[in-house]
């Protein structure tokens, strides 16, 4: 359908498309945001009983939809800072599961493992260190979220799951410039091991609005001069932003070019605010 709306020589039916995959696009955030709130729950439910979560976690609900989970996993990882594979039914007694890892834990590796220990548990598996799909049978969940469980615990220290965000430093306001972020881009490249830099600071707040829902658009001052820098974190908490009340902010930060109608300029890639 998206390649329809953009082959189209017809506005309106290049409209009629647009207007539809929109639709698409609203169901899969309501299916996303109801399978999220489900997998809350039941991480709940495993807090009351054992007073602690698992280092690794396995999610599967019967109703779950198989295109979403992998957002899911990834939200609940963002939360908890823990890896996570969320399943959903594929159908002919098969489940189909995608994982999120955390930094140190190569994901396909400790799949590789299970797979070694446990011969056969595994239908199917492949990714790389930070994200993976599998598939197994039903019958397979539970003896995979022990064997999941086991393995992450040999893997990882608590250091890794405490969430700790390491930080290169802060920035003069006289660094923070558009040839920097250029700088960085180009000094990759980053990945697993090898993270870009980041950096974090007291920011002003100007601005703030929401963006596509559930994104915080910033302008920030690092100064109490007339400097001002845009900025956007993604997938805030509603419930916190926007608000008018803060007025200063701690952020942990990332560099990045913003282009946007021939226009190139800083912006700074949120991974962490807290208000001030």
């Amino acid at each position: 359908m998206g390649v329809a709306c953009l082959l189209s020589d017809n506005l309106d039916e290049a409209r009629k498309l647009a207007a539809m995959m929109d639709e698409l696009n609203r169901e899969r955030k309501a299916i996303e945001a109801s399978m999220q709130h489900e997998a809350l729950a039941s991480l709940a439910r495993i807090r009351i009983s054992d007073g602690e979560l698992p280092s690794g976690l396995v999610l599967h609900q019967d109703d779950w939809h198989q295109g979403v989970v992998g957002l899911v996993a990834s939200r609940i990882k963002e939360r908890y800072f823990r890896p996570v594979i969320a399943f959903a039914e594929a159908g002919d007694d098969e489940l189909k599961g995608s994982g999120r890892s955390i930094p140190g834990l190569h994901l396909r590796d400790l799949l590789e493992t299970i797979n070694s220990r446990h011969p056969g548990l595994i239908t199917k598996f492949g990714g790389h260190a930070m994200a993976a799909g599998l598939s197994l049978t039903k019958a397979a969940l539970a003896p995979f979220k022990a064997a999941f469980e086991q393995v992450v615990d040999e893997w990882v220290s608590p250091e890794l799951l405490a969430g700790e965000i390491l930080s290169d430093g802060e920035l003069a306001v006289s660094e923070l410039t558009l040839e920097l972020a250029e700088q960085l881009r180009f000094a990759g490249p980053w990945g697993q091991a090898f993270p870009d830099p980041l950096f974090d600071g007291e920011f002003r707040i100007v601005q703030q609005r929401l963006v596509g829902e559930k994104h915080l658009k910033l302008v920030l001052s690092p100064d109490e001069g007339h400097t001002v820098i845009d900025a956007i974190a993604f997938n805030v908490d509603l419930s916190v932003w926007p608000n008018a009340a803060i007025q200063r902010v701690q952020l942990a930060y990332k560099l990045d070019v913003n282009e946007w109608r021939g226009k190139r300029q800083l912006q700074l890639m949120v991974e962490q605010l807290a208000a001030l």
